[in-house]
C-alpha cells in the first residue's frame, strides 16, 4: 500500500480553538484516515512553514487524495501539501525503471 506524508497548517480560528479547548487531534487524524481504509503511521507537530505533518499508509493514491479533500473541507487548513513517499526497496525499483525509460527516450533535436 503506498505511504504519504501530509504537511497542513491551521487557520487562526483553529488554532484559538486547539488552545481554548485542548483535544487529542491524533484521533481525529486516526479516525479520518481509517475512514478510507488506511492506517495513521504518525501524527506530528511542528516548527516552520507548517504546524505538523502526518505519516499515513493508505490502500491507494484516490485515498491519498481523498484524507487531503477531506481535512481541506473543514475550512480551518490554510495549508495542505501531500506527497507519495517510497522506501529503500522502492528507490531501488525506482532507479531500475528510470535506467530503462532513459534508454528508450529520445529527446527532441536542438
Amino acid at each position: 500500500m503506498p505511504r504519504f506524508i501530509t504537511f497542513f497548517s491551521y487557520t487562526g480560528e483553529a488554532a484559538k480553538a486547539i488552545i481554548a479547548r485542548p483535544s487529542d487531534r491524533t484521533a481525529a487524524a486516526k479516525a479520518l484516515v481509517e475512514s478510507v481504509g488506511g492506517t495513521l503511521d504518525g501524527f506530528y507537530w511542528m516548527q516552520g512553514n507548517h504546524d505538523g505533518f502526518l505519516l499515513t499508509t493508505v490502500p491507494d493514491a484516490v485515498s491519498g487524495a481523498a484524507l487531503s479533500a477531506a481535512a481541506a473541507s473543514t475550512g480551518l487548513i490554510t495549508r495542505l501539501e501531500t506527497h507519495q513517499i517510497f522506501s529503500g526497496e522502492d528507490q531501488a525499483e525506482i532507479v531500475k525503471r528510470a535506467a530503462t525509460a532513459v534508454a528508450a527516450y529520445r529527446p527532441p533535436s536542438a
